[in-house]
């Protein structure tokens, strides 16, 4: 979670819950104002990957490269690659290639969502 997520969340929770009902109403309010126009997705910073890579240092690489996404969201199926890997014995770099290909499909679902075009960042 981002230190902004966090700072606002501290506050919603210190908020009465008629308060709280206000923030989540401008917060839709907001949103409603930005879904009508495409926004501008930021392009992946490719870092490339290095030789003999581990699986948690990959994943350090993706966050940054793909430094847009929420993480949240990835963060069910890149755990259960990343036990496939340790506790299943599954090797480092077909799980790597998996969580490339995870970050890849939750960028351009982003893109999606948002009216550009997926096919911004093709398949290797």
């Amino acid at each position: 979670m981002k230190k902004s997520e966090t700072k606002l969340l501290k506050q919603f929770r210190t908020l009465s819950e008629e308060a709280q009902f206000s923030v989540i109403q401008f917060c839709d309010f907001l949103s409603s104002q930005q879904a009508s126009t495409a926004q501008d997705i930021a392009e992946p910073d490719i870092i490339p990957r290095p030789e003999n890579e581990s699986v948690v240092l990959a994943m350090r690489r993706l966050s940054k490269t793909y430094f847009m996404l929420d993480n949240d969201s990835i963060l069910h199926e890149a755990s259960s690659l990343m036990s496939q890997h340790v506790l299943q014995g599954r090797e480092a770099s077909e799980v790597i290639d998996q969580l490339e290909i995870l970050f890849k499909k939750q960028y351009n679902a982003l893109l999606s969502e948002n009216g550009n075009n997926p096919d911004r960042l093709n398949d290797d």
